[in-house]
């Protein structure tokens, strides 16, 4: 019998052992995202130690068509709200808005002791705070040369090489170890705008990198990406080659691109418009920076526009994904106040389709095309778009210029995750050292190992829609989900509250659930059965709210064994004129101040 007990206390005293060893203790250094995991856009990476959170970016993902009346997909705060206390700064790596396209929501509700970010980065949060009227933020610039020094974190920073200026990556000196954070990076060796600092990072890989984050997105393109001077040459031939107007839409983000795209309309004589609030944003704060160079003379109004030949004129605006209210989209389906699409058109799409949006992309082209119009898109003939993400060679080389002894892929959705853990394994780290993780889940630092912890941080979508800052809650947005799907079904019920009694049996109208032609019986059916549950609930004292579950609780499981299908119930109660003048009275004599209270008024 004693050996048969043996075996149990050992592993009780393992399986403390190891509770032991992944319990979070306070000198430990926590590493997690609560956005930008599984998904491409709204990144949020967080490193956590003691009574201090860093959080590098806060950006927003655009929504997909799926999501009915939504603006913008936010991560969820709940776990920085029930810190508070803790100290907190942000550090931004650059200015897109899957970066910095959360930063209005998250001050809505979070304690941020101060903001730091590059120059371009800087004066696209002033303009946008500026807009929410959000006043009293620190903001402050950095460069390579910054540093950023809190009590458990020092943060470093190095150039990197993206579509917009001033992008940097960032080296997070922790007491359990050194963090590197690439941002979004390509390797380009002819670039337009800043070269990357290899040789910095080379040195960080030399003196060590305990955890290497790094962006996936492009992880399944195989090779090195093409340089941006190429598609500036292939831009530039395009102009010199078209006689007729020509119309190019690309991302607002891309300043390079807008910059390069200009600069060849002015080389051809071309006068340019531009359209789309976030492209004029991106100009106006290009032009005051001086990384975008032209003069006002060769800008036009929308007004100046028609006034100008067709030839001699050039027009850059949104709409390169096909999104419904952009410009392009507007000009395509002949809506747009300004601008009337003419046979003799030339559209140049300088941007290639994100995952999703092929579809509404391609739905912009045939209308394009119907209307008369060239349309040129990016392919081996042309070069006319290129990423600003790194391709897969090009994330080998950056493992192997750092070298780290773990290795954390982010910025990507699965799929992308999990090539870029290839490539680390390829470039070899060891394939227990890397962690294919998903927002929420939490990585501890500890004296320079790093495990996955079993606890696990709030990180659900928040959908934000129009001026709601405080996000939508998922129970509306899945009741739009069941409207367009099953419809509704509202249960009319006639009632006399004074006697506790049903007046006459309720009436059932639909709107989007059943052809109500076809379906009289079905009705008339639900309505007796709602009938006779509300006489038996109403021969007891009851309250308006347990009338209205009774009829949900009723009718909606009696709908899905008919139909198989799950509308949305709404039950509206009409109760009888005499009980409500009763009601009425009622209140009345309660509101009424009583003649000792007059008195000592």
């Amino acid at each position: 019998m004693k050996e048969v007990n043996k075996t149990p206390k050992t592993q009780s005293k393992n399986s403390n052992q190891t509770h032991n060893r992944f319990k979070i203790r306070n000198d430990d250094t926590l590493v997690y995202a609560l956005g930008g995991l599984g998904e491409v856009g709204k990144n949020m990476y967080c490193l956590e130690q003691g009574n201090e959170i860093l959080i590098v970016d806060a950006g927003v993902r655009f929504p997909d068509d799926e999501l009915l009346g939504v603006d913008a997909v936010i991560p969820e705060f709940t776990h920085l709200v029930q810190n508070n206390k803790k100290k907190k700064t942000l550090v931004i790596t650059h200015g897109h808005e899957d970066h910095i396209g959360g930063i209005p929501y998250l001050l809505q509700t979070v304690q941020i002791d101060a903001i730091y970010a590059p120059q371009f980065a800087c004066a696209l949060i002033m303009k946008k705070l500026e807009e929410r009227k959000i006043k009293g933020v620190k903001i402050r610039q950095i460069d390579c040369n910054s540093k950023v020094k809190m009590k458990n974190f020092t943060c470093g920073f190095f150039d990197t090489t993206h579509s917009i200026p001033d992008t940097l990556g960032i080296i997070i000196n922790t007491p359990n170890g050194r963090v590197v954070h690439t941002g979004d990076f390509k390797f380009d060796l002819t670039p337009v705008g800043t070269n990357s600092e290899y040789q910095k990072m080379a040195y960080i890989g030399q003196i060590g990198v305990d955890l290497l984050l790094s962006d996936s997105t492009n992880a399944g393109v195989e090779g090195f990406s093409i340089s941006e001077k190429k598609v500036a040459a292939s831009i530039l031939d395009v102009f010199k080659k078209t006689d007729g107007r020509i119309i190019v839409a690309t991302f607002a983000s891309n300043v390079y691109r807008l910059s390069q795209i200009l600069d060849a309309a002015v080389k051809c004589g071309r006068k340019v418009a531009v359209f789309g609030r976030s492209m004029e944003n991106v100009l106006d704060v290009g032009r005051r920076q001086g990384k975008i160079k032209i003069k006002d003379s060769n800008l036009l109004s929308p007004d100046q526009l028609n006034k100008y030949p067709p030839e001699k004129t050039c027009i850059v605006c949104t709409g390169s994904q096909g999104e419904p209210l952009a410009a392009l989209s507007r000009i395509a389906a002949g809506t747009h106040r300004q601008i009337k699409l003419k046979p003799n058109d030339t559209i140049v799409f300088s941007s290639s389709p994100i995952p999703g949006n092929g579809d509404s992309v391609n739905q912009v082209i045939n209308k394009l095309y119907r209307g008369g119009a060239n349309v040129l898109t990016n392919s081996i003939l042309n070069n006319l778009h290129t990423t600003g993400h790194a391709s897969q060679d090009e994330q080998k080389l950056m493992l192997q210029l750092m070298k780290p002894k773990y290795f954390m892929p982010i910025h990507g959705e699965y799929k992308m995750l999990k090539q870029h853990a290839a490539s680390g394994e390829e470039t070899g780290v060891p394939k227990d050292h890397i962690f294919t993780l998903a927002n929420g889940d939490c990585l501890v630092m500890r004296k320079g190992n790093i495990f996955l912890s079993p606890e696990r941080f709030p990180a659900e979508d928040i959908y934000v829609d129009g001026n709601d800052i405080s996000g939508i809650s998922t129970a509306v947005l899945k009741d739009r989900k069941v409207l367009a799907d099953n419809g509704l079904v509202s249960v009319i019920i006639p009632i006399d509250s004074r006697k506790s009694q049903v007046l006459s049996k309720p009436v059932i109208v639909t709107r989007g659930f059943v052809f109500i032609k076809d379906s009289q019986s079905l009705i008339k059916e639900a309505e007796q059965v709602v009938f006779e549950a509300l006489k038996e609930r109403m021969q007891t004292k009851t309250t308006f709210g347990e009338i209205k579950n009774t009829v949900r609780s009723t009718l909606e499981p009696f709908l899905y064994k008919k139909t198989h299908r799950n509308p949305i119930v709404i039950p509206v109660i009409l109760n009888s004129k005499e009980a409500i003048e009763e009601m009425q009275q009622r209140n009345k004599a309660r509101k009424k101040p009583t003649k000792k209270a007059t008195a000592t008024a």
